[in-house]
Protein backbone atom coordinates (compact mmCIF):
# COMPACT_ATOMS: atom_id res chain seq x y z
CA UNK A 1 0.00 0.00 0.00
CA UNK A 2 2.69 2.57 0.87
CA UNK A 3 4.45 1.65 -2.03
CA UNK A 4 1.60 2.56 -4.69
CA UNK A 5 0.75 6.07 -2.70
CA UNK A 6 4.51 6.53 -3.20
CA UNK A 7 4.30 6.09 -7.09
CA UNK A 8 1.18 7.87 -7.30
CA UNK A 9 2.50 11.00 -5.39
CA UNK A 10 5.92 10.49 -7.12
CA UNK A 11 3.90 10.71 -10.82
CA UNK A 12 2.05 14.19 -9.60
CA UNK A 13 4.28 17.01 -11.63
CA UNK A 14 3.28 19.56 -8.58
CA UNK A 15 4.86 17.51 -6.27
CA UNK A 16 8.34 18.31 -5.84
CA UNK A 17 9.20 15.86 -2.79
CA UNK A 18 7.79 12.96 -0.59
CA UNK A 19 8.19 12.50 2.76
CA UNK A 20 7.07 9.02 4.38
CA UNK A 21 6.62 9.11 7.91
CA UNK A 22 6.81 5.88 9.99
CA UNK A 23 8.55 4.06 13.02
CA UNK A 24 8.21 0.91 10.72
CA UNK A 25 11.61 -0.07 8.68
CA UNK A 26 9.82 -2.68 6.30
CA UNK A 27 7.43 0.24 5.46
CA UNK A 28 10.10 2.50 4.92
CA UNK A 29 12.43 -0.07 3.40
CA UNK A 30 9.23 -0.41 0.69
CA UNK A 31 8.85 3.03 0.26
CA UNK A 32 12.55 3.45 -0.57
CA UNK A 33 12.57 0.60 -3.29
CA UNK A 34 9.23 2.03 -5.30
CA UNK A 35 10.94 5.34 -5.36
CA UNK A 36 14.07 3.96 -6.80
CA UNK A 37 12.10 1.50 -9.01
CA UNK A 38 11.33 4.69 -10.92
CA UNK A 39 14.43 6.59 -10.56
CA UNK A 40 13.26 9.00 -7.95
CA UNK A 41 15.00 7.72 -5.04
CA UNK A 42 16.89 11.31 -4.31
CA UNK A 43 12.80 12.80 -4.27
CA UNK A 44 11.89 10.19 -1.62
CA UNK A 45 13.01 11.11 2.32
CA UNK A 46 12.01 8.94 5.33
CA UNK A 47 11.14 10.60 8.65
CA UNK A 48 11.43 8.07 11.79
CA UNK A 49 8.10 8.75 13.87
CA UNK A 50 8.42 9.63 17.21
CA UNK A 51 6.68 6.93 19.09
CA UNK A 52 4.72 9.94 20.75
CA UNK A 53 2.69 10.56 17.64
CA UNK A 54 2.88 6.92 16.44
CA UNK A 55 0.04 4.85 18.68
CA UNK A 56 -3.32 4.62 17.57
CA UNK A 57 -4.85 7.39 18.87
CA UNK A 58 -1.84 10.07 17.47
CA UNK A 59 -3.59 12.20 14.64
CA UNK A 60 -2.15 12.43 11.03
CA UNK A 61 -2.09 16.33 11.42
CA UNK A 62 0.42 15.40 14.39
CA UNK A 63 2.21 12.87 12.12
CA UNK A 64 2.34 15.77 9.62
CA UNK A 65 3.58 18.59 11.38
CA UNK A 66 6.64 16.37 13.04
CA UNK A 67 7.62 14.97 9.15
CA UNK A 68 7.08 18.54 8.16
CA UNK A 69 9.46 20.07 11.02
CA UNK A 70 12.30 17.82 9.90
CA UNK A 71 12.36 18.22 6.52
CA UNK A 72 12.61 21.49 6.63
CA UNK A 73 15.36 21.35 9.17
CA UNK A 74 17.44 18.72 6.72
CA UNK A 75 16.81 20.06 3.66
CA UNK A 76 17.13 24.00 4.90
CA UNK A 77 14.23 25.25 2.95
CA UNK A 78 10.63 26.07 3.62
CA UNK A 79 7.68 24.29 2.26
CA UNK A 80 4.68 26.60 1.10
CA UNK A 81 2.48 23.67 0.07
CA UNK A 82 2.07 20.11 2.17
CA UNK A 83 -0.27 17.57 1.17
CA UNK A 84 -0.93 14.76 2.98
CA UNK A 85 -1.52 11.56 1.17
CA UNK A 86 -2.88 8.34 2.75
CA UNK A 87 -1.75 5.20 1.78
CA UNK A 88 -5.03 3.18 2.88
CA UNK A 89 -6.56 4.80 -0.05
CA UNK A 90 -5.66 1.73 -2.53
CA UNK A 91 -6.61 4.01 -5.45
CA UNK A 92 -5.40 7.35 -4.55
CA UNK A 93 -3.96 8.39 -8.43
CA UNK A 94 -1.93 10.92 -9.41
CA UNK A 95 -4.29 12.79 -10.74
CA UNK A 96 -6.41 13.08 -7.21
CA UNK A 97 -2.72 14.15 -5.79
CA UNK A 98 -2.53 16.57 -8.30
CA UNK A 99 -5.32 18.11 -7.76
CA UNK A 100 -5.33 18.98 -4.26
CA UNK A 101 -1.85 20.67 -4.91
CA UNK A 102 -2.97 22.42 -7.84
CA UNK A 103 -5.93 23.83 -5.67
CA UNK A 104 -3.72 25.30 -3.13
CA UNK A 105 -0.66 26.24 -5.07
CA UNK A 106 -1.94 28.11 -8.08
CA UNK A 107 -6.21 28.14 -7.64
CA UNK A 108 -6.63 30.61 -4.55
CA UNK A 109 -7.56 27.39 -1.79
CA UNK A 110 -6.22 27.40 1.75
CA UNK A 111 -7.00 23.61 1.97
CA UNK A 112 -8.42 21.39 -0.41
CA UNK A 113 -9.39 17.20 -0.57
CA UNK A 114 -10.61 14.88 -2.90
CA UNK A 115 -14.29 14.00 -2.61
CA UNK A 116 -16.75 11.91 -4.73
CA UNK A 117 -20.22 12.35 -5.98
CA UNK A 118 -22.57 10.95 -3.19
CA UNK A 119 -26.04 10.08 -3.21
CA UNK A 120 -26.98 8.11 -0.32
CA UNK A 121 -29.41 8.78 2.61
CA UNK A 122 -27.58 8.68 5.82
CA UNK A 123 -29.07 7.71 8.95
CA UNK A 124 -28.36 7.84 12.95
CA UNK A 125 -29.19 5.56 15.28
CA UNK A 126 -30.86 8.45 17.81
CA UNK A 127 -31.73 5.74 20.66
CA UNK A 128 -30.01 8.65 22.54
CA UNK A 129 -32.01 11.71 21.79
CA UNK A 130 -35.68 11.96 22.00
CA UNK A 131 -36.71 12.37 17.93
CA UNK A 132 -35.59 8.88 17.71
CA UNK A 133 -33.54 7.55 14.81
CA UNK A 134 -33.12 10.50 12.09
CA UNK A 135 -32.20 11.34 8.67
CA UNK A 136 -28.49 13.12 8.57
CA UNK A 137 -28.44 14.72 5.34
CA UNK A 138 -32.59 14.33 4.83
CA UNK A 139 -36.09 14.99 6.19
CA UNK A 140 -37.41 11.26 6.85
CA UNK A 141 -40.83 12.16 5.80
CA UNK A 142 -40.12 13.12 2.61
CA UNK A 143 -38.77 11.28 0.01
CA UNK A 144 -37.09 13.20 -2.87
CA UNK A 145 -36.13 12.13 -5.98
CA UNK A 146 -32.37 11.78 -6.57
CA UNK A 147 -32.42 14.64 -9.47
CA UNK A 148 -34.06 17.04 -6.97
CA UNK A 149 -31.27 16.43 -3.99
CA UNK A 150 -28.69 18.71 -3.66
CA UNK A 151 -25.34 17.26 -4.41
CA UNK A 152 -23.43 15.71 -1.31
CA UNK A 153 -19.85 14.64 -1.54
CA UNK A 154 -18.23 12.40 -0.18
CA UNK A 155 -14.77 12.85 1.78
CA UNK A 156 -12.51 9.89 0.02
CA UNK A 157 -9.55 10.21 3.08
CA UNK A 158 -7.05 9.96 -0.22
CA UNK A 159 -5.23 13.35 -0.77
CA UNK A 160 -5.39 16.44 1.11
CA UNK A 161 -3.01 19.52 0.32
CA UNK A 162 -2.41 22.64 3.04
CA UNK A 163 -0.92 25.94 2.85
CA UNK A 164 1.92 25.24 5.21
CA UNK A 165 1.71 28.40 6.87
CA UNK A 166 -1.96 27.79 7.49
CA UNK A 167 -1.49 24.64 8.66
CA UNK A 168 1.03 25.20 11.06
CA UNK A 169 -1.12 28.30 12.66
CA UNK A 170 -4.28 25.78 12.53
CA UNK A 171 -2.46 22.71 13.05
CA UNK A 172 -6.07 21.20 11.02
CA UNK A 173 -6.26 19.48 7.72
CA UNK A 174 -8.98 22.38 7.02
CA UNK A 175 -8.87 25.85 7.33
CA UNK A 176 -9.96 29.04 5.46
CA UNK A 177 -11.23 28.18 1.66
CA UNK A 178 -11.79 24.57 1.25
CA UNK A 179 -11.36 23.13 -2.09
CA UNK A 180 -13.44 20.38 -3.34
CA UNK A 181 -11.26 18.45 -5.81
CA UNK A 182 -13.95 15.54 -7.73
CA UNK A 183 -12.23 11.82 -8.17
CA UNK A 184 -13.75 8.86 -9.66
CA UNK A 185 -16.49 6.96 -7.24
CA UNK A 186 -14.97 3.99 -8.63
CA UNK A 187 -11.94 4.22 -7.09
CA UNK A 188 -13.17 5.59 -3.49
CA UNK A 189 -12.13 2.55 -0.86
CA UNK A 190 -10.39 3.01 2.29
CA UNK A 191 -8.98 0.53 4.35
CA UNK A 192 -10.08 -0.45 7.92
CA UNK A 193 -9.77 -3.73 7.96
CA UNK A 194 -8.97 -7.36 6.03
CA UNK A 195 -12.16 -7.36 4.00
CA UNK A 196 -11.34 -3.71 2.82
CA UNK A 197 -8.12 -5.13 1.83
CA UNK A 198 -9.67 -7.93 0.06
CA UNK A 199 -11.95 -5.86 -1.79
CA UNK A 200 -8.72 -3.71 -3.01
CA UNK A 201 -7.06 -6.51 -4.34
CA UNK A 202 -10.38 -7.90 -6.05
CA UNK A 203 -10.48 -4.71 -7.94
CA UNK A 204 -6.93 -3.84 -8.75
CA UNK A 205 -6.89 -5.80 -11.72
CA UNK A 206 -9.97 -3.50 -12.85
CA UNK A 207 -9.13 0.01 -11.47
CA UNK A 208 -5.27 -0.16 -11.76
CA UNK A 209 -3.49 0.80 -15.55
CA UNK A 210 -1.75 -1.52 -17.50
CA UNK A 211 1.51 -1.52 -16.73
CA UNK A 212 4.13 -1.04 -20.29
CA UNK A 213 5.37 -4.18 -21.39
CA UNK A 214 8.87 -4.61 -20.08
CA UNK A 215 11.72 -6.66 -22.30
CA UNK A 216 10.47 -10.25 -20.45
CA UNK A 217 7.31 -9.73 -21.83
CA UNK A 218 8.43 -9.38 -25.43
CA UNK A 219 9.64 -12.62 -27.10
CA UNK A 220 10.27 -10.65 -30.74
CA UNK A 221 9.52 -7.88 -33.16
CA UNK A 222 8.41 -8.71 -36.65
CA UNK A 223 8.06 -5.76 -38.88
CA UNK A 224 6.19 -5.29 -42.04
CA UNK A 225 8.55 -3.64 -44.62
CA UNK A 226 5.98 -1.12 -46.31
CA UNK A 227 4.80 1.09 -44.48
CA UNK A 228 6.80 0.64 -41.28
CA UNK A 229 10.27 1.00 -42.72
CA UNK A 230 8.95 3.01 -45.32
CA UNK A 231 6.93 6.23 -45.62
CA UNK A 232 4.12 3.62 -47.45
CA UNK A 233 5.14 5.47 -50.74
CA UNK A 234 6.85 4.17 -53.95
CA UNK A 235 8.77 6.53 -56.08
CA UNK A 236 8.46 5.20 -59.69
CA UNK A 237 11.25 7.02 -62.57
CA UNK A 238 10.82 7.18 -65.94
CA UNK A 239 12.41 4.05 -66.77
CA UNK A 240 9.81 2.25 -64.32
CA UNK A 241 11.74 1.98 -61.65
CA UNK A 242 10.76 2.15 -58.11
CA UNK A 243 12.29 3.47 -54.97
CA UNK A 244 11.28 4.00 -51.47
CA UNK A 245 12.13 6.38 -48.65
CA UNK A 246 13.25 5.41 -45.36
CA UNK A 247 14.00 7.56 -41.74
CA UNK A 248 17.41 6.92 -40.04
CA UNK A 249 15.59 7.20 -36.83
CA UNK A 250 13.87 3.94 -37.51
CA UNK A 251 17.61 2.60 -37.78
CA UNK A 252 18.43 4.26 -34.44
CA UNK A 253 15.14 2.57 -32.99
CA UNK A 254 16.27 -1.46 -34.16
CA UNK A 255 19.34 -0.65 -33.48
CA UNK A 256 18.70 0.00 -29.52
CA UNK A 257 16.39 -3.35 -30.14
CA UNK A 258 18.81 -4.99 -30.94
CA UNK A 259 21.00 -4.04 -28.40
CA UNK A 260 18.70 -5.07 -25.74
CA UNK A 261 18.54 -8.32 -27.27
CA UNK A 262 15.77 -8.75 -28.83
CA UNK A 263 14.89 -10.62 -31.87
CA UNK A 264 14.26 -8.93 -34.99
CA UNK A 265 12.51 -10.31 -38.22
CA UNK A 266 11.46 -8.47 -41.63
CA UNK A 267 8.70 -9.97 -43.23
CA UNK A 268 7.21 -8.63 -46.28
CA UNK A 269 5.18 -9.75 -49.10
CA UNK A 270 7.71 -6.78 -51.41
CA UNK A 271 9.84 -9.18 -53.83
CA UNK A 272 11.85 -5.65 -54.26
CA UNK A 273 15.58 -5.95 -53.46
CA UNK A 274 15.32 -3.15 -51.77
CA UNK A 275 14.11 -5.06 -48.44
CA UNK A 276 17.05 -7.30 -48.69
CA UNK A 277 18.96 -4.39 -49.04
CA UNK A 278 17.49 -2.41 -46.49
CA UNK A 279 17.18 -5.12 -44.13
CA UNK A 280 21.18 -6.17 -44.41
CA UNK A 281 21.97 -2.07 -43.79
CA UNK A 282 20.03 -3.27 -40.02
CA UNK A 283 21.69 -6.50 -39.45
CA UNK A 284 18.43 -7.61 -39.20
CA UNK A 285 17.09 -10.75 -40.72
CA UNK A 286 14.35 -10.79 -43.47
CA UNK A 287 12.02 -13.02 -45.67
CA UNK A 288 10.79 -10.94 -48.47
CA UNK A 289 8.37 -12.45 -51.00
CA UNK A 290 6.17 -14.33 -48.85
CA UNK A 291 2.41 -14.28 -49.56
CA UNK A 292 1.66 -16.73 -46.39
CA UNK A 293 3.10 -14.43 -43.58
CA UNK A 294 1.17 -16.47 -41.08
CA UNK A 295 2.91 -20.16 -42.35
CA UNK A 296 5.99 -18.10 -42.50
CA UNK A 297 5.99 -17.16 -38.74
CA UNK A 298 4.68 -20.91 -37.20
CA UNK A 299 8.18 -21.68 -39.16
Amino acid sequence: LVARAVRAALGAPEVTDVVVTTDDGAIAEAARTAAAHLGAAHRLHCVERPAAIAGDTATSEAAVLHALDVYEAERARTVDVVLLVQCTSPFVSREDIDGVARAVAHEGADTAVTVAPFHGFVWRDGAAVEEGTYGVNHDKSVRPRRQDRPQDHLETGAAYAMDAAGFRTHRHRFFGHTALVPTDPARVLEIDDPHDLARARALAPLLDPSPLPSLADVDAVVLDFDGTQTDDRVMVDSDGRETVAVHRGDGLGIAALRKAGVPLLILSTEQNPVVAARARKLQVPVLHGIDRKDEALKQ
